[in-house]
């Protein structure tokens, strides 16, 4: 009887000094991981549904008209002031919006 409560208490003591350690695993999970993932999703889908006259920013920052879009090698044209540059379809990071574009009056 004895030797069952003292295994008891040893496995529940066990369990409270691994909790700590679940809870971190839990905060990355949810503050980083997963917003992380969420993100690259978003990102995954502007990226697919990319349209002919959109202005992008890639992601080493060229600011740029899409011109053309080449989906047998999913490559797009960016047309840029210094020319047209050709970039792979996962390089454009965003899109640039009509607020963004316009600058703030004061």
């Amino acid at each position: 009887m004895n030797f069952t409560i003292i295994a008891l208490q040893e496995a529940a003591g066990s369990l409270m000094s691994m909790l700590p350690f679940l809870a971190i695993i839990a905060v990355f999970y949810f503050f980083m991981i997963r917003p992380q993932m969420s993100r690259q999703k978003k990102e995954k889908a502007f990226q697919a549904e990319i349209k002919k006259g959109t202005k992008v920013v890639t992601s080493s920052g060229i600011h740029g008209k899409i011109a053309e879009i080449n989906s047998s090698d999913n490559t797009v044209t960016v047309e840029t002031g210094a020319g047209k540059i050709r970039f792979e379809r996962s390089a454009i990071s965003m899109e640039l919006s009509k607020k963004q574009s316009n600058p703030v009056k004061k």
